[in-house]
């Protein structure tokens, strides 16, 4: 970001702007879609590993819907 914040008060070209931040979006989606390569793949042959990060996330799904119950009562 600070890369980005240079060369726009630099007064770089448009078009090397435009590259450093399709640069830094790259790399932000390559990073999620390495997390999610491995669980995608296991998903679709039928493989179920479960992972320290989705039992976390089943349990604050859990904790939120109990929240949700106790709130409409």
């Amino acid at each position: 970001m600070d890369e980005l914040m240079n060369l726009i008060i630099a007064d770089e070209s448009p078009s090397e702007i435009s590259d450093s931040i399709k640069t830094a979006l790259f790399a932000k989606s390559q990073d999620r879609i390495d997390a999610l390569k491995s669980p995608v793949a296991n998903a679709m042959m039928g493989y179920d590993f479960e992972t320290e990060e989705d039992l976390e996330s089943e349990t604050v799904g859990e904790l939120d819907n109990a929240e949700e119950t106790e709130e409409e009562e």
